[in-house]
């Protein structure tokens, strides 16, 4: 049963989403990946974010360019924690994408990386940090990947 639930909102995002799916096979964490739009999809959005958690999902990565309101929509529709990661798919190169997800309005927050591919891959870490919390085997396989950074 899925753990993670990552979404996008258009498939053109998927190469830059691909290393939070990457890390997430690499800690054996279960996950489902679905391509979402806030704004050409908004009622499959609202039922797939009402239905989260009684499917086992425990935490959303969402990833979006421009407005980037795919997180913060999402944020809006469950209490489940919703990690965003800004893609770079605008002339500003992903700013815009930072800015609007991380100035959440109080009340409805949304955890923010950095913009890219390396945010992906820390979405998808802190997924799992978040996890840890509760689950030993994916707490051992973050701790692991982290002794093997230290390694070099």
């Amino acid at each position: 049963m899925p753990l993670v639930g990552i979404v996008i909102g258009s498939k053109t995002d998927e190469p830059l989403i691909q290393p939070a799916l990457d890390m997430l096979q690499q800690l054996n964490i279960e996950y489902e990946f679905l391509v979402m739009s806030a704004h050409r999809s908004p009622q499959r959005l609202r039922e797939y974010a009402a239905k989260a958690k009684e499917r086992g999902i425990e935490v959303i990565i969402a990833a979006a360019g421009f407005a980037a309101h795919l997180p913060g929509v999402l944020a809006s529709l469950t209490t489940l924690p919703v990690i965003g990661v800004p893609l770079p798919t605008s002339e500003l190169k992903g700013v815009d994408s930072l800015y609007s997800i991380v100035q959440m309005p109080a009340g409805v927050p949304v955890a923010c990386v950095g913009i890219g591919t390396s945010g992906a891959k820390n979405a998808a870490l802190l997924a799992a940090q978040i996890l840890g919390v509760k689950y030993k085997e994916i707490r051992d396989a973050y701790e692991k990947y982290r002794q093997k950074l230290a390694e070099g």
